[in-house]
């Protein structure tokens, strides 16, 4: 039977309470819920606010603001009794709000709305969740710092097509993805700081005739400034769909350095080694070691991904201002944060524990006539020659030594020459992979001394 009380909250609007089926596809807090703490402290607010204003008496907003805190740790302590009946976080709160102090509860919602109160939750919810991602991406940033200073001239080969190209070194590889993750951060920041308007006394669209300090609410829970127009305040979900966004190309970021890692572990490749932490064994094959945390992240993407397709296609087609669409803004976005959080938080822990295997690296660097380009290079910035004359000079040579079965530095001056009379034994300083990436010394090259740089420059930005 339906829990009468939900009529008493929509004062008398409805005869008889919704039926089971609507009550199932009404309510919302099931998982609105995890907006309590973000609920109980806007209410707080608006109280202290409506009390500074003369709204109501100061009795009134100390009764409300003990009783919040009596609710907030029954909630806190799992001795709280949600109803479905009751719709939402906001109802519930109020509810049992009326229960512990009486008839004050009733003067909390003077000045609000529904409305304005979830958009005002939700953005304290989303705004929790960039000040934890911050904190992952920094935790991760950090990490690849630390396994790029340790090997900053360990060579390794780099790729493109997945086919050996020119040597590089670990640091830089481990930098490519600090400057990645680097660019999430300075999403997050800036997301955050472009969300952070309070939307409380909006109200349900058009504002209030109550004479509201909405500027004392927004200090109170920290915003900048009220939002300057009551319709798009109680309508906006930009900062949710932006929440998705970043978090979506970090998990995109995510996702491929967690390809690489399952690769690089294969026993094909050899160059890292995870952690037990963070691998598992086979079922039914002992010699097994799954990088099962780094397939899960890839996996992940998945679901942010649709999070944020999934909101979008929410809010695309709804007029101004407030539509029941929008409380299935919520699901997606928590599903995200979990999800995001914890891919962080792996991928910190593989990267602090994973070792590279360096005789490994060092010897994939040499294969795949990775230094070719070095000999090109040679011939353009020694013997003059032009860089397409060069290229031709160094193909033909590829080909001769990969008929031979050897590497470019294994075939003799004689062999060299008789394709180009010009080269000479000078030519052997620059095909070993160390000699080659400790050339690339243009800024932001592989070089050893390059890739210190950098480090030293992101240690300074982090204050590390």
């Amino acid at each position: 039977m339906t829990d009468q009380s939900s009529n008493q909250m929509w004062g008398g609007r409805f005869a008889a309470g919704p039926d089971a089926i609507m009550e199932a596809i009404n309510a919302s807090i099931g998982y609105d819920q995890r907006m309590a703490a973000q609920d109980i402290a806007g209410s707080r607010a608006h109280a202290a606010m409506l009390a500074a204003t003369g709204v109501i008496t100061d009795n009134d907003a100390e009764a409300i603001r003990e009783g919040l805190l009596t609710v907030l740790s029954e909630i806190e302590s799992g001795t709280f009794q949600f109803s479905t009946a009751l719709e939402d976080i906001h109802m519930n709160v109020e509810a049992r709000l009326k229960d512990i102090i009486g008839e004050p509860a009733g003067r909390l919602h003077t000045g609000r709305s529904r409305n304005d109160q979830v958009a005002t939750d939700f953005k304290l919810w989303v705004r929790d969740q960039l000040d934890a991602a911050e904190s992952g991406i920094l935790a991760l940033i950090k990490a690849l710092l630390a396994q790029a200073e340790a090997g900053a001239d360990w060579v390794m080969p780099g790729f493109t097509h997945l086919q050996v190209a020119q040597p590089v070194t670990w640091g830089h590889h481990m930098m490519a993805y600090v400057e990645m993750f680097g660019r999430d951060l300075s999403r997050v920041r800036d997301a955050r700081a472009r969300m952070n308007e309070s939307p409380l006394g909006a109200a349900a669209l058009a504002g209030t005739s109550f004479p509201i300090d909405r500027d004392m609410t927004a200090t109170a829970l920290g915003f900048d400034r009220p939002a300057a127009n009551s319709l798009d305040a109680v309508s906006d979900r930009d900062f949710a769909l932006e929440f998705l966004s970043t978090a979506s190309i970090c998990a995109m970021h995510l996702s491929r350095f967690a390809e690489e890692l399952v690769i690089w572990s294969t026993a094909q490749f050899r160059f890292v080694t995870l952690s037990d932490r963070f691998s598992t064994g086979s079922s039914i094959m002992p010699q097994k070691k799954n990088p099962d945390a780094a397939e899960l992240i890839r996996a992940k993407v998945g679901r942010i991904f649709g999070a944020n397709t999934a909101l979008m296609m929410v809010m695309k087609g709804l007029p101004l201002a407030y539509s029941k669409d929008m409380q299935e803004d919520k699901e997606q976005v928590f599903d995200a944060a979990d999800n995001w959080m914890l891919a962080l938080a792996a991928m910190e822990g593989m990267v602090k524990d994973m070792t590279a295997n360096r005789v490994e690296l060092a010897a994939a660097a040499g294969s795949g006539f990775s230094t070719a380009t070095d000999l090109a290079d040679w011939m353009v910035r020694v013997l003059k020659v032009p860089f397409r004359d060069a290229h031709h000079v160094t193909g033909t040579l590829v080909a001769m030594a990969e008929d031979r079965g050897c590497d470019l530095p294994d075939l003799s001056l004689a062999d060299m020459q008789g394709v180009h009379a010009g080269i000479t034994a000078d030519i052997f300083t620059v095909l070993g992979v160390q000699n080659s990436v400790n050339s690339r010394m243009s800024y932001g090259g592989t070089a050893p001394a390059q890739v210190r740089q950098q480090v030293a420059r992101w240690s300074e930005i982090l204050g590390a």
